[in-house]
C-alpha cells in the first residue's frame, strides 16, 4: 500500500519563474517543466512533442541520437534520427551516427577504460562536452517550441521568462565535480545560460536517485517507507547506469523531509548492457550464417521489442526483424524471426539483475537506519522480466519491492523540477574520505620522521618540516546536512604580496578509512588531488590576520592565518575562505577548479564492505606541530569495495547460455568487462 502522494507548497518566490529539466540519458531523453506563479501550488509538465515526432505525440522521450556529417554539423538529432529514409541519407553522405554519449563523460575507472572499446566512438575533431552542447541546444529548443505552442499567449509567456529561466540538470550518482564542469560548460556551450557568475548560478546539478526519490514521494511511496526509523531504497534502472540511494524521513520534521542514509552507488549495467551481451551472443551464434551482415537490425528489433517483451525462460523469444522469404533453420530462422531460447535471454538480463540485488544489500549493510523497501524506478524498471526476478529474489532477504504505476521513464526529469521545488532530501552521506596534503614539524627523535628525512624541507619560517601528511577533513560514510559547514584552520607562509593574487588549495581524497593524519606514501595509489581552490586574497594585503615573522637568519617573512570552509552536503561542493578583520569575519568566495585528467575513478561510488576496512597507517603520537599550509583534498571511492553483479556461483538463472558453435572467440571484450575472479562485477 502506497503513502498518499506529496504535491508541492505553494510557491514562495517574488516573482514568476519558469525552471526546466534536462534528463539526458544514455539511450533516451527527456523534459519536464514547471511555471512558478508566487502563491500558487506549482505544476510540473513534461514536453510531449518533439520534431518529427507528430506521428506519436504524446510520447515523453525521444532517442540520445545524433547524426553529424563529414564537416561535424549535426544533420539529424532526436526522434529525426528515426525518420524514414534517414539511415540512407547518412550512408550516401557518409555521416557519423553518435549514440551512448554520456558513457563518455563515465568516470575512468579500471572497468570503466575496458568499456571504451564497447562504447560507440564520437566523430573527429569531437569531445564529449561538444556531443552534450548540440544536444542540449536541441532540447532547448524542443523546450520553447513546446511552450510557444501549447500554452495560452506561448511567445510572449517564453519570452518573458526564457531570459532568467533556470535549469536542473541530472546525472547518475557517481558523477560529480568533474562531470559536472564538463555539463555546465556544456550549457554554455548550447546557449542555456551565458558564461558568468550570473549564469552559473542558474544551472543546479541533482543526481538521478535524488531525483527519483523527489518522483517517488510525489507519487506516494510505500507508507512504511514514510515512517520514523524506516526508509527506502530508490534503484533507477535507466540505460547506461543502475543507480542505488537509500533514504529516510527525518524525525520530528514539521514538513515531510528525508535524510540520505547510506553511501549512493552507480553501476554500469543500465539496459545498453543487456544488448552488449546479446550482441556478442548472436555474432557468435550467427558467425557463419548469411545473416550476419544484418546484425545490426537484428539488435535494434531486439531492443524495441523482444527485450522489453521478455518474461519467462520456459518459452522460447523471438526477434522479428525480416520477412516470410529469410528463412535459415540452421540458425533458428524461419519466417524473418530468429528464435532463441528463454534461459539464453536471461543470461543477457543476469549482470544487471544481480547487480541490483547485491547493491541493495549492500546498502542495508552500511546504512545508517533501517529499510525493507525498495522503489523500482527508469526505464529499464519497465522490464517486467527484470521487475519480476529483483522481486523475488529480494524478498527472501526481506525486502518489499515496489514499481510506481506511473511513467517511471520520466521519474528523473519530473523529479528533477520536483527537487528545485520541493527539496526534500536535508542530509547526504560522504563518498569518500576527504582531506588535505600539509606537512609537519620534523622531529628527529620520531622513527617515522627519519624515515621521511628525504622528503623534508625548510620552511620560510626557517624551520624543518615533512611533506606528504594527509589530514582528514571528512570521514567516507560520514552523513552530512546540507548547512553544515567544515572549517579548518590553515596559515600560509610568503614572502612577497603578489603571491596573494591566487591564492591555490587543493582537494585530496583517499579511498579508505582513517581518523585523523596519515602518511601519504603509505598505500599511496589510494590517494589522488580532486580540484583546485583558487581565491584572490590580494585585498587582505593590509589585514591584521598577517603576521610579520623573521626567519632563522633574520629574513622578513608574512604569515597569513585563514580559514578555508567547505560545504559537502549539497549536490556541489562548495568552498569559502573566512578571515578575521579587527575582530570580525570576513568571508570570500572561492572557485573549484577541477583536474581534467585524473588517473583513477573517483565517483566511482563502490558499494559497501562487509568485512572490516583496514585503516591507512596513521601518524605516530611523536609528532611535531602540524600545519596545512596549503589545502589540499579529494574525491575518492570507499577502499576495499566489494562488486556486484552476477556472481556466476549464485545466479538465479535456470540456465545458462553457451555459443552454439562451442567457441567464445567472440566474447572476450564482453568478458573482461563483466568478470572479475571473484565473479561479481562493480562500476
Amino acid at each position: 500500500m502506497a503513502s498518499p502522494a506529496v504535491g508541492s507548497a505553494p510557491y514562495q518566490g517574488p516573482s514568476r519563474r519558469l525552471v526546466i529539466a534536462f534528463d539526458v540519458g544514455t539511450t533516451y531523453s527527456g523534459i519536464s517543466y514547471s511555471i512558478l506563479d508566487p502563491g500558487q501550488t506549482p505544476e510540473i509538465k513534461g514536453v510531449t512533442k518533439f520534431p518529427a515526432q507528430d506521428h506519436v505525440h504524446g510520447s515523453s522521450k525521444i532517442p540520445t541520437v545524433l547524426y553529424y556529417d563529414k564537416s561535424g554539423k549535426v544533420q539529424a538529432i532526436g526522434a529525426e534520427t528515426l525518420s524514414e529514409g534517414i539511415f540512407e541519407r547518412a550512408t550516401d553522405g557518409g555521416w557519423h551516427k553518435v549514440e551512448w554519449f554520456k558513457l563518455h563523460l563515465r568516470p575512468q575507472s579500471t572497468i570503466a577504460q575496458k568499456l571504451s572499446k564497447t562504447v560507440p566512438p564520437l566523430p573527429p575533431n569531437k569531445l564529449p562536452v561538444d556531443i552534450f552542447s548540440d544536444f542540449l541546444r536541441y532540447l532547448l529548443e524542443c523546450t520553447k517550441n513546446y511552450i510557444r505552442d501549447s500554452h495560452a499567449n506561448g511567445p510572449q509567456l517564453w519570452s518573458s521568462l526564457s531570459g532568467d529561466c533556470h535549469y536542473v540538470l541530472s546525472h547518475p550518482n557517481g558523477w560529480e565535480g568533474i562531470q559536472q564542469t564538463q555539463i555546465r560548460k556544456a550549457a554554455v556551450m548550447g546557449g542555456l545560460v551565458p558564461d558568468t557568475d550570473k549564469g552559473a548560478s542558474r544551472i543546479s546539478f541533482v543526481t538521478e536517485g535524488e531525483a527519483s526519490l523527489h518522483f517517488a514521494i510525489r507519487h506516494g511511496l510505500p507508507t512504511k517507507a514514510t515512517q520514523e526509523n524506516e526508509g527506502v531504497v530508490i534503484v533507477d534502472a535507466g540505460g547506461g547506469t543502475i543507480d542505488i540511494s537509500a533514504y529516510a524521513r527525518t524525525s520530528n520534521a514539521i514538513r515531510q523531509t528525508f535524510d540520505e542514509i547510506a553511501q549512493p552507488q552507480c553501476h554500469l549495467h543500465g539496459s545498453v548492457f543487456v544488448n552488449m551481451l546479446a550482441r556478442v551472443f548472436l555474432e557468435e551464434f550467427l558467425h557463419d550464417s548469411a545473416f550476419l551482415d544484418d546484425l545490426d537490425h537484428i539488435m535494434t528489433c531486439f531492443d524495441k521489442t523482444t527485450k522489453l517483451r521478455f518474461r519467462n525462460t520456459e518459452e522460447p523469444c523471438f526477434i522479428k526483424f525480416g520477412s516470410t522469404r529469410d528463412n535459415d533453420e540452421d540458425y533458428n530462422i524461419r519466417y524473418g524471426q530468429l528464435k532463441l531460447k528463454g534461459t539464453d535471454v536471461a543470461t543477457f538480463f543476469e549482470p544487471s539483475i544481480q547487480c541490483i540485488i547485491d547493491a541493495v544489500k549492500e546498502q542495508r549493510d552500511s546504512a545508517h537506519g533501517n529499510f525493507s523497501h525498495v522503489v523500482l524506478v527508469g526505464g529499464f524498471a519497465a522490464s517486467d522480466w527484470l521487475y519480476n526476478v529483483v522481486s523475488s529474489e529480494l524478498k527472501k532477504s526481506g525486502f518489499s519491492v515496489v514499481r510506481p504505476d506511473h511513467h517511471v521513464s520520466k521519474a528523473v526529469s519530473d523529479g528533477a523540477i520536483s527537487f528545485y521545488i520541493d527539496h526534500f532530501v536535508n542530509t547526504r552521506v560522504s563518498k569518500i574520505t576527504y582531506g588535505s596534503r600539509g606537512s609537519i614539524d620534523y622531529n628527529p627523535n620520531n622513527p617515522e620522521h627519519v624515515e621521511r628525512e628525504s622528503k623534508s624541507f625548510v620552511a620560510v619560517s626557517g624551520e624543518k618540516r615533512i611533506n606528504d601528511v594527509f589530514y582528514v577533513i571528512l570521514a567516507t560514510n560520514t552523513q552530512v546536512p546540507e548547512t553544515n559547514e567544515i572549517r579548518r584552520n590553515h596559515f600560509w607562509e610568503f614572502t612577497s604580496f603578489d603571491e596573494l593574487k591566487r591564492s591555490k588549495t587543493y582537494l585530496h581524497g583517499f579511498r579508505g578509512s582513517v581518523k585523523d593524519a596519515a602518511w601519504m606514501d603509505v598505500d599511496a595509489d589510494k590517494y589522488f588531488e580532486l580540484c583546485t581552490i583558487v581565491t584572490d586574497l590580494s585585498h587582505m594585503a593590509h589585514s591584521s590576520s598577517i603576521q610579520k615573522k623573521y626567519d632563522t637568519d633574520g629574513k622578513l617573512f608574512y604569515r597569513l592565518h585563514y580559514d578555508v570552509i567547505m560545504l559537502f552536503g549539497g549536490t556541489e561542493i562548495k568552498a569559502q575562505v573566512a578571515w578575521k578583520e579587527d575582530g570580525v569575519e570576513r568571508r570570500s568566495d572561492a572557485k573549484i577548479l577541477y583536474t581534467s585528467n585524473l588517473p583513477i575513478n573517483m565517483h566511482n561510488v563502490p558499494a559497501p564492505v562487509k568485512a572490516p576496512v583496514k585503516p591507512a597507517k596513521t601518524l605516530s603520537s611523536q609528532g611535531g606541530r602540524a600545519s596545512v599550509p596549503l589545502f589540499s583534498m579529494s574525491y575518492q571511492d570507499g577502499a576495499g569495495s566489494r562488486s556486484s553483479a552476477g556472481d556466476r556461483n549464485s545466479s538465479y538463472v535456470s540456465g545458462r547460455a553457451s555459443p552454439p558453435n562451442g567457441s567464445a572467440r567472440k566474447n572476450a571484450n564482453l568478458e573482461a568487462l563483466f568478470s572479475k575472479p571473484s565473479g561479481k562485477r562493480k562500476f
